[in-house]
């Protein structure tokens, strides 16, 4: 049996990566598992602890962090951020996939740990519709979008890091173009050569 593929969704703020990835869950992909991250942050309106995040006390994230619990972790705008080890883990050895959606720091992590990953970048259309959508929160001041439009572009700089990029122009292509990349993974010849020549050698 095949083991999982690792997917990593991450790219700048605003991005539409974290829509991306709830639009390709939500198709049902038997499997395919999304990996709930931790954070230490509170909830935004909307969000359900164990769904969206699990929603964590500082000691608690710093305890899971200290037992090597994660399979990243990185601080972010002033909260700290964690994908869970052992669940992730878990699916993979069972042959499901498991996507991420985190940060880019994190991603690095991943990339470090486990090199198998596949790494997907999100771009927006242009810096000035990513700025338009960062603006859209409401939850930011100009000078604020403006510090955050000047990370976006240092952190599409660092794209070569990456294996795959998907420009999230619009939604259902975005989604289509996600689901392709993990089609193709599960085609790969890699660990399932000799699984492979075994089906037809029986056939002799």
């Amino acid at each position: 049996m095949r083991k999982g593929r690792l997917y990593v969704l991450s790219g700048p703020s605003g991005t539409g990566k974290g829509t991306i990835c709830k639009a390709v869950m939500a198709q049902g992909d038997p499997e395919l598992a999304l990996s709930v991250s931790m954070t230490t942050r509170a909830p935004r309106e909307g969000e359900i602890d164990g769904v969206s995040y699990y929603f964590v006390t500082q000691e608690e994230y710093d305890k899971t962090v200290a037992e090597d619990g994660f399979l990243e972790h990185a601080g972010i705008y002033g909260n700290c951020y964690g994908t869970p080890k052992a669940p992730a883990l878990e699916k993979l050895e069972s042959g499901i996939d498991v996507i991420l959606e985190i940060e880019m720091q994190g991603a690095m992590q991943v990339k470090r740990a486990y090199p198998d990953a596949r790494l997907i970048f999100v771009l927006p259309p242009s810096l000035d519709i990513l700025r338009n959508r960062l603006r859209g929160r409401g939850t930011e001041n100009e000078e604020q979008l403006q510090r955050r439009t000047a990370s976006a572009l240092e952190e599409i700089q660092k794209i070569a890091d990456y294996d795959y990029y998907v420009v999230n122009d619009e939604l259902e292509g975005a989604v289509a173009r996600v689901n392709a990349i993990i089609s193709a993974g599960r085609l790969e010849v890699d660990e399932r050569a000799a699984e492979l020549v075994k089906k037809y050698e029986e056939e002799k």
